[in-house]
């Protein structure tokens, strides 16, 4: 019983210490283009698989799918958004089908495995902007983070609270 116990604690931790993106999709992957350069020519990139990540920060529904405006992070060794203010701009996936705009809200960090469609120009405030247009093939959705507060915090086990209130 003993192995049993031994060997499910270690299939459990192994899978925790997976990468965001299957391994399949991972090996097909180009990583060797640099986010800025995509950035820079969408259209030179036509077809080729990309792994990013970023936090979303619109999402909207049209008739074909789900299409996502993220702003872009660099992904750590896991294959999750770097927690920093430093992005390299925005990009855009689309999803075929609907995504619960519950989960994938603004706000939300989300790595994803996916196809350069091309540049598509959105509207934002009264100027367009060209940004990379990129099919999900996969997506990682993580939780949100917590504020501050919400995280434990350090106590004193030495301090009691009961004789420190009034001196008597």
């Amino acid at each position: 019983m003993k192995k049993i116990a031994v060997l499910f604690s270690i299939t459990l931790f192994l899978h925790g210490c997976t990468y965001a993106i299957s391994p399949d999709m991972a090996a097909q992957a180009d990583r060797t283009i640099p986010f800025e350069k995509l950035q820079a020519d969408p259209d030179s990139f036509k077809g080729k698989l990309v792994i990013l990540g970023g936090t979303i920060t619109q999402i909207t529904t049209v008739k074909q799918g789900t299409l996502l405006e993220v702003t872009q992070k660099r992904l750590d060794y896991w294959g999750k958004p770097e927690r920093t203010k430093r992005t390299g701009g925005r990009f855009l996936v689309f999803r075929q089908g609907y995504l619960n705009t519950m989960a994938y809200a603004p706000g939300v960090d989300i790595t994803i495995a996916g196809e350069v469609l091309g540049v598509r120009s959105p509207l934002v405030g009264d100027t367009q902007y060209d940004s990379p247009l990129v099919l999900a093939k996969e997506i990682k959705l993580w939780g949100r983070e917590g504020k501050a507060r919400d995280k434990p915090q350090w106590m004193d086990p030495l301090y009691d609270p009961a004789s420190s209130a009034r001196p008597e």
